[in-house]
């Protein structure tokens, strides 16, 4: 198959124009015509995926977050990112990031709504035509906060969480945000949830969120993030029959010690 008739699957189920302004969604990297026989799914498109990505023989990479944010006045091997660039390039492998376009419109909120067994669910913050950012509905019991910290590290399968607020507060109405969702504190808050489910939140904000009635639980940016690999997996097969999927999880980029 080749390497735009894959981005035609792709942009169908999560458009672009569905992106954010500041982000940077599509083939990022490679040729259109370049036959794609092994691909490979990632979060991020890391010195590491990239290297594993030429020595394994993939022909393309899709990740979620892009490589290439901002724009680039030079591409050479001074930098990480035109090493990185370099090395795809020279390799003959696509590269192709579907970021906000996915959190929006594909699915990263609603599946992750899903996954927490949310109820009577509406988006959190609209963007554009009734999709937008997160997802917000009411849990199947009420819980503690300490409980549904465990609970959330269950399923999203997590070795630890941050929570903000009283162990014993209660929860019955949830928003998740997967990813970094201190920008939607306030749209939490003026839905009335008990309690936002994100990643990336500072110490000032989880202060003022507490403050204002909101308890938060940080499960890092990568470990909601994750599930884009194996829902797109999903999405995916019944398509690339002739493709072979790989998912890379190199797991959050940190490590409490």
């Amino acid at each position: 198959m080749l390497c735009n008739e894959i981005v035609s699957i792709l942009d169908k189920q999560s458009p672009p124009e569905y992106a954010l302004d500041w982000d940077n969604v599509g083939l990022l990297v490679g040729r259109k015509n370049k036959e794609v026989k092994k691909l490979l799914l990632v979060v991020d498109a890391t010195k590491e995926v990239c290297e594993y990505a030429i020595e394994h023989g993939f022909d393309m990479i899709v990740s979620h977050h892009p490589m290439i944010f901002k724009s680039v006045k030079k591409v050479n091997d001074n930098s990480i990112l035109g090493e990185k660039i370099l090395s795809l390039a020279e390799a003959g492998v696509c590269y192709y990031a579907m970021h906000t376009n996915f959190d929006t419109k594909g699915g990263m909120g609603k599946e992750a709504a899903r996954l927490l067994g949310l109820k009577n669910m509406e988006v959190l913050e609209e963007t554009l035509n009734g999709e937008g950012i997160g997802e917000i509905g009411l849990t199947d019991k009420t819980y503690n906060l300490y409980d549904y910290s465990q609970y959330v590290k269950e399923i999203f399968d997590l070795n630890n969480v941050i929570i903000y607020g009283k162990r014993d507060a209660k929860i019955e109405k949830v928003a998740i945000c997967p990813g970094s969702g201190k920008s939607v504190i306030g749209e939490a808050l003026s839905k009335r949830a008990d309690c936002l489910v994100t990643g990336d939140i500072g110490h000032h904000d989880g202060i003022d969120a507490v403050e204002a009635g909101l308890t938060i639980i940080d499960a890092s940016h990568y470990g909601i993030e994750k599930i884009f690999m194996t829902y797109m997996y999903n999405y995916l097969k019944d398509f690339l029959t002739d493709v072979d999927m790989e998912i890379l999880d190199v797991g959050v980029p940190f490590e409490v010690v």
